[in-house]
């Protein structure tokens, strides 16, 4: 069950930088190309005379990404390009989240910003986001810093640059986002967090890593923000 609207009124009112997460509270990036797939042909694409790659029997494309910038770096460069082309190809089958237009509507309409903030590469972001005719709804994407694996999330890396590039202090922004490391990555960037939880169990999981408030609909979040800004 979401948290009750004055929750979220209340967690919502000194915002007007939202950072928001892409997979999940925008879209799920794998319904048509599911993640165990990608990362399959992840290993297929990265596999030579040595071998597959360091995390090969990962089923999350992003966790495989992590083991190889852990024990190949060498092989990271290769390995984040060609999953960025996967993720390219994973969103023109992505599936639209309920009600995350309707929040990314009802934020334009209370002036406040939002700012894409994954560990999706860029260019993912920009294409689901271009073909879906909502880049006028978002200030600005920021992906994982190619190359480099370990600027994802629970870093604050990604959550930082954004901060900068809005020109905002913590206390203006809130991460919205549907894992603990969102919630981790928040803490870090000294902002709080709203947590998605989109699966049965990730409420309390979320609500034990700190969220300042959970829903389970982003129709929810958007209502909140609509309704404050009567």
């Amino acid at each position: 069950m979401s948290a009750a609207p004055e929750v979220l009124a209340s967690a919502l009112a000194p915002v007007r930088h939202v950072l928001l997460d892409f997979d999940g509270p925008v879209c799920s990036v794998f319904a048509g190309f599911p993640a165990p797939d990608v990362a399959r042909r992840l290993v297929e694409l990265l596999s030579g005379p040595d071998g597959p790659p360091p995390g090969h029997e990962e089923s999350d494309p992003l966790a495989l990404l992590r083991r190889i910038a852990d024990e190949r770096e060498d092989l990271v460069p290769m390995a984040d390009e060609t999953l960025a082309r996967l993720e390219v190809a994973a969103v023109d089958q992505a599936q639209p989240t309920p009600g995350g237009v309707a929040f990314l509507e009802a934020c334009a309409a209370s002036g406040r910003s939002v700012w894409m903030v994954s560990n999706n590469a860029t260019a993912a972001i920009n294409r689901y986001l271009s073909a879906h005719g909502l880049g006028r709804l978002v200030a600005g994407q920021f992906g994982r810093v190619s190359g480099q694996p370990k600027s994802m999330k629970p870093s604050p890396r990604l959550l930082s640059a954004a901060m900068e590039a809005a020109e905002a202090k913590p206390s203006d922004c809130i991460f919205i986002g549907d894992a603990v490391r969102d919630v981790e990555a928040a803490h870090a960037a000294g902002m709080e967090a709203i947590g998605y939880a989109n699966k049965p169990g990730k409420g309390a999981a979320l609500t034990e890593a700190g969220a300042v408030a959970v829903v389970t609909s982003m129709d929810d979040l958007a209502r909140a923000v609509a309704n404050k800004n009567r």
